[in-house]
C-alpha cells in the first residue's frame, strides 16, 4: 500500500514538473522579422501557446508578444511544445505600411530553433 501510494505521488509530480507551451524555458526561439528580403525593425510578433495553425488577427487571443529590436530581430526564451507567432510591423516603403504574417514552430527541450517570420501587406 505505501509503494502504491508513493509510485502515485511521483507520478502526480513527474506530470506536473513537465512544463510545455510557456515562456522561460531552456529552449530558444529566433528570428527576423522579414517583408520580402527586407528587415522589419521595432516589429511585434505575438505568440500563442500551444497552437499549431493561424489563431486570428485579434492580438488579445495571444499568451504573449516580444518586440524585434532595430534589425528586426527577435528571441524567445522557451519550453518546448507548440508556438504560433504572429508579426506585426510596418514597412515604411510602401503605402499603406503595415505588414503582418506567421510561422508555426515546433520547439524540443533544450533546442535553439530558427525561424524567420515572413510578413506581408495587409
Amino acid at each position: 500500500m505505501k509503494k502504491s501510494i508513493l509510485f502515485l505521488l511521483l507520478s502526480s509530480l513527474l506530470i506536473f514538473s513537465c512544463k510545455k507551451n510557456q515562456l522561460g524555458g531552456t529552449s530558444t526561439i529566433s528570428g527576423k522579422v522579414v517583408h520580402h528580403s527586407k528587415a522589419i525593425p521595432n516589429a511585434t510578433i505575438f505568440i500563442k501557446f500551444g497552437e499549431k495553425d493561424f489563431p486570428g488577427s485579434d492580438t488579445t487571443k495571444y499568451d504573449d508578444k516580444v518586440r524585434a529590436d532595430n534589425e528586426g530581430n527577435y528571441t524567445i526564451k522557451c519550453y518546448k511544445g507548440n508556438y504560433y507567432l504572429y508579426g506585426y510591423g510596418k514597412d515604411l516603403s510602401i503605402s499603406p505600411p503595415l505588414v503582418v504574417g506567421g510561422v508555426y514552430v515546433k520547439v524540443r527541450k533544450n533546442e535553439d530553433v530558427k525561424a524567420d517570420v515572413a510578413v506581408t501587406e495587409d
